[in-house]
């Protein structure tokens, strides 16, 4: 879907997103530092836009508010994320979201906790708007580190708005990265293919 759903949609992703729950377990005290820094995708190792190319843009301190369609900190502890948007000069952007946890297992539930919202997500949309029509569909796992999955969902509103997402939750030991790819679209206008290679290179690349 495109980095700006439109605004009645928006109002409707981002109510889903708050209002799905799994409650994860905060770290315990005398927790394990913290890892290495993870490293991010570059431009280049996104799916191929067919007449533009991407541009990244910094790394920076914080959740991306694209992701809040589907994925939110809601229930989660307050770890210290970090994420990369990327664009292209047409209606297609991505954006990669890392985090650490203090644990291998607080990781793989974090992981799972995420899955489970985007797996969701489609249903959750449909609820909180009756103007928007949204489905979800499962791409399979991605034999890369601890594992990482990809879905797809595709919206469209009452008015018209089509669009369509790719979004993928990877893990590698204590660190958690999601990545979303969308534009205007439907299922038909997915690279899934390209986008499974991206997520397994953002997961091996991690570290």
């Amino acid at each position: 879907m495109s980095m700006r759903i439109r605004a009645a949609a928006l109002a409707a992703l981002t109510t889903a997103a708050l209002t799905a729950g799994t409650v994860l377990t905060a770290p315990a005290a005398g927790a394990a530092p913290k890892a290495a820094v993870p490293k991010f995708l570059s431009a280049s190792q996104l799916p191929p836009h067919p007449s533009s190319s991407w541009t990244a843009g910094p790394v920076t301190e914080g959740f991306p508010e694209e992701l809040g369609f589907c994925v939110s900190t809601e229930g989660v502890p307050s770890y210290d994320y970090r994420y990369r948007q990327f664009r292209t000069d047409l209606d297609t952007g991505a954006v990669q979201l890392t985090v650490v946890a203090d644990t291998a297992a607080l990781a793989k539930a974090l992981a799972k906790h995420y899955d489970d919202l985007i797996r969701t997500c489609a249903d959750r949309i449909e609820k909180a708007d009756p103007d928007v029509e949204a489905e979800g569909r499962d791409y399979g796992k991605l034999p890369v580190e601890e594992g990482a999955r990809v879905r797809g969902l595709h919206t469209e509103t009452s008015w018209g708005a089509n669009d369509i997402s790719l979004m993928s939750v990877g893990r590698d030991g204590r660190t958690v990265t999601v990545v979303q790819w969308g534009q205007m679209g439907d299922f038909d206008d997915a690279p899934v293919a390209a986008f499974k290679k991206t997520t397994t290179t953002a997961v091996n690349k991690l570290y």
